[in-house]
């Protein structure tokens, strides 16, 4: 078979899998955490190997291992996030009038004149408050008469362990039988790439995985003992979106400050600095100790081409293209470099007839 009807084979086959994975992206989502799971927990399947565990027990004591962690998750902190979020919402009149008060005061008064003494800002104030909430409201109801919410929480709390369980048993065979698979011709450096592929993204996954693991716990806890009402869900919101490189240090960040002002008031510079200091001392350890130790220098995805796949494979497929954006782009990159080192190595490039002295000394001579 020619390069030329290779080509047109997989880009037919890239087509196909797309075009699927479009069409049944509202079913994805507990297949693809499954594979996740899976993906995640085999380095701790192969280790129980080691020691004497049969495939089979060693993943029937990871999968009740993980499953009582969600279970407890679920026991313990959801409750506590739904009453905090739901303080969020219903404190939303109050928080604009805590705006309104400290806008009078960073002025003394004299902005708060401006803004507050025109009836059409305050107006406009007041609904856009009520606008959000009522908003928030029947966006909830909403989603709960249509049983998104149920179907969404029953498919991951129970058909993502079955399908990690099975991925996990079964997943030596399929990487074999995959292996088996492979164009006899191109083996060789489709192993190398997958290789690659799977040492950038265990790199990133688990290592950036376990950092947004110890920052969501350390924000979480610092800021509730700081005092700050809403502190467990914006800690573990932050810790949460710190898988987007910056975005959830800077955001929750800021979400935290403001909370911490209306709250406490713009005079206790004490209690604000305590927050503040909270995201100083976690974004000193993340960029010191636990991103150097975890993660690594070498795993060859830049911050911004990751923050760019989460964007457009979330618009493009929601939450499934949220899940699949970092190993795409892992997958991407490192098809990437290879093309740049084929190129490289390649007559386009070097030039027809030319060896790499010859190309060396061209280089020389153009320089003068």
């Amino acid at each position: 078979m020619t390069v030329q009807r290779q080509a047109l084979f997989w880009g037919i086959g890239l087509f196909v899998f797309i075009l699927l994975l479009w069409l049944l992206r509202g079913i994805l989502l507990p297949f693809v955490a499954g594979l996740a799971v899976a993906y995640l927990l085999d380095p701790f399947a192969d280790w129980l190997e080691e020691r004497g565990f049969s495939r089979l027990l060693a993943t029937s004591i990871i999968t009740v291992i993980f499953v009582l962690l969600i279970v407890a998750f679920l026991v313990l902190l959801v409750p506590l996030l739904y009453e905090q979020t739901v303080a969020l919402v219903e404190s939303l009149p109050r928080i604009a009038d805590r705006v309104q008060e400290w806008l009078a005061h960073l002025s003394q008064g004299r902005v708060g004149e401006v803004l507050l003494g025109s009836t059409d800002i305050r107006d406009t104030i007041d609904k856009a408050g009520a606008g959000l909430v009522s908003w928030a409201l029947s966006a909830l109801g909403e989603v709960w008469k249509q049983g998104v919410a149920i179907i969404s929480l029953f498919s991951l709390v129970v058909i993502t362990p079955i399908v990690a369980f099975y991925m996990l048993l079964d997943w030596d065979n399929m990487v074999a039988r995959v292996d088996e698979l492979l164009p006899r011709e191109h083996a060789m450096t489709i192993r190398g790439l997958f290789r690659e592929m799977d040492a950038v993204l265990a790199g990133f996954v688990r290592g950036q995985g376990t950092v947004c693991l110890v920052l969501g716990t350390f924000y979480a806890i610092g800021l509730s003992l700081a005092g700050l009402n809403l502190g467990l869900v914006v800690g573990l919101g932050a810790g949460i979106i710190s898988f987007i490189p910056y975005v959830g240090t800077i955001s929750g960040f800021l979400v935290a400050t403001l909370l911490a002002i209306l709250q406490f008031g713009p005079q206790d510079y004490m209690s604000i600095g305590v927050v503040i200091g909270v995201f100083v001392i976690g974004q000193f350890v993340e960029g010191n100790f636990l991103t150097p130790k975890l993660v690594g220098s070498r795993v060859g995805l830049h911050p911004v081409w990751v923050m760019f796949a989460l964007f457009a494979f979330g618009a493009l497929f929601g939450f499934v293209g949220v899940l699949l954006a970092v190993p795409i782009a892992a997958a991407i990159g490192v098809l990437a470099r290879f093309g740049v080192r084929s190129y490289e190595a390649s007559p386009l490039y070097r030039g027809t007839g030319l060896g790499h002295e010859d190309l060396q000394g061209v280089r020389k001579d153009s320089d003068e």
